[in-house]
């Protein structure tokens, strides 16, 4: 079969009008397939550190919880409890003595640290400390006209734990009202 010299012609010229337009094309699809690439990277990235950020905060929530149910314990043990001076030797202190110039989870007149093997590897040890708070008459309870009994007072205790995670870096703390 033979070829037109017209249509050969035609097809070259064509050719040359073209300048190299499909090198430009893939060179632009090939910026934008590199820019949707390192925004996939830099967005992993981002997550993981989310994620292990969590897992940091989670580790110091639970050892908080874990001072917590310490201080709780220690409050429910009756020698436990009348051994506690509420001076700010051991852990303890009354809301009236406590001034405010220091704060209690980070002074060591304060807390108390709480061993525990639960969770391992947290950067330090779950602390907490004991409130006395002022006794408050038993709810429901009144003067009834006729009876002169004064009403139960109830001796309440804010127990307050400190716990940190992994890295140091993530803190928790928690509080709870205990009463006896």
């Amino acid at each position: 079969m033979k070829t037109d010299p017209k249509t050969l012609a035609a097809s070259v010229r064509a050719l040359k009008k073209q300048h190299g337009a499909v090198l430009i094309v893939s060179l632009v699809i090939l910026l934008v397939l590199t820019i949707l690439g390192v925004a996939g990277m830099q967005n992993t990235t981002m997550e993981e550190r989310m994620s292990g950020n969590h897992q940091d905060r989670f580790a110091a929530f639970q050892a908080a919880e874990a001072a917590l149910r310490a201080g709780e314990l220690a409050i429910a043990d009756l020698p436990t409890l009348s051994s506690l001076q509420f001076d700010g030797s051991d852990g303890t202190y009354t809301v009236k003595s406590f001034t405010g110039g220091t704060n209690p989870l980070h002074s060591a007149n304060y807390v108390i640290d709480v061993s525990i093997t639960t969770i391992a590897g947290v950067a330090d040890e779950p602390q907490y400390f004991i409130e006395l708070l002022p006794k408050v008459p038993l709810p429901q309870s009144s003067l009834v006209v006729g009876f002169q009994s004064k009403p139960k007072d109830v001796q309440y205790y804010r127990v307050s734990g400190r716990g940190t995670g992994f890295s140091g870096k993530a803190e928790v703390i928690l509080q709870s009202t205990y009463h006896r």
